[in-house]
């Protein structure tokens, strides 16, 4: 069988066009004394040891800033993952969180 591509042969690229626009960040916080942090955790890594050591050192430099607990929201990497990051938005409203400390991951 002749060869007819004369040594050229169709590509695909794996990526797809991107499906998102980017968005535009959120305004930096003047300062963190008289607010409120939520600290969200995928329960992967020592978690609930950082956030005690974050939430003293930010207290150490804040003093009247507040925080809610990762326990308050849920893991975000278990089996029921999608329900839980869906459902965050109204309970940092609920809550009136101003700002977020998302981890571990590892």
């Amino acid at each position: 069988m002749p060869d007819t591509n004369d040594g050229y042969y169709e590509a695909l690229w794996p990526r797809s066009p991107r499906q998102s626009k980017v968005k535009a960040l959120a305004k930096r916080l003047d300062t963190l004394n008289g607010k409120t942090i939520a600290q969200v955790w995928d329960q992967v890594f020592r978690g609930d040891e950082v956030f005690e050591f974050l939430e003293e050192g930010i207290k150490a430099r804040y003093p009247d800033v507040k925080f809610v607990s990762w326990k308050a929201f849920g893991n975000t990497h278990g089996s029921d993952e999608r329900a839980v990051v869906a459902a965050l938005p109204e309970k940092f409203k609920a809550k009136e969180v101003d700002a977020v400390i998302s981890g571990m991951g590892c």
